[in-house]
């Protein structure tokens, strides 16, 4: 049974026609050139962004936006390095887009200062991420860092409640992170 929170919210009315051609041109390349979970977490952070006031995507050019969205996931995900799949340099995403280097670039700082992304940011991280990595399960109760995945279950629950944790474990699907779309940054 889904939560609540997982329900995507509304795109509004003002911003959907610039979520949706920045969402085809997302989708196209990360059809293409990446893989289903780079193209859901695009479409996510295209959501956020649209249902910020005011939407930043109403205004400018639909394939800086995208370039933008890829290369934040991207750089979030560590896209550049070699030792992964898929694989690709953050530049070669910019030259696919038709995109200056320096303004695609300078569109993903952008959208990341804007949603306060940092890497190892679960919410924007690839599942096989976040299972690899301690750093989204970490936090810090009563004064001492401990793996969230070793916490009691009500425990789980409350630091799911506040965002702290992508997922309760033991109760995630394979399909991907559970938190809303940029719920906590709009």
């Amino acid at each position: 049974m889904a939560r609540q929170q997982d329900r995507e919210p509304a795109i509004p009315a003002s911003a959907r026609p610039a979520h949706d051609a920045i969402v085809a041109l997302t989708d196209s390349f990360c059809r293409d050139r990446l893989d289903a979970e780079y193209g859901a977490l695009c479409r996510k952070l295209a959501g956020a962004l649209a249902r910020k006031r005011p939407s930043p995507l109403t205004r400018g050019k639909p394939e800086v936006w995208a370039c933008g969205i890829v290369r934040t996931i991207g750089w979030v995900n560590f896209l550049d390095d070699s030792g992964q799949t898929p694989h690709m340099k953050l530049t070669a995403i910019d030259k696919a887009f038709g995109v200056a280097e320096s303004t695609g670039q300078g569109k993903s700082k952008a959208i990341r200062d804007l949603l306060k992304i940092r890497q190892f940011d679960f919410r924007w991280m690839l599942r096989r991420r976040i299972e690899e990595s301690p750093m989204a399960w970490m936090n810090q109760v009563n004064g001492f860092v401990v793996d969230a995945r070793h916490l009691r279950k009500e425990v789980q629950e409350e630091a799911y409640r506040k965002g702290l944790i992508p997922y309760i474990p033991g109760e995630q699907s394979a399909a991907g992170p559970a938190r809303a779309e940029g719920e906590d940054n709009e």
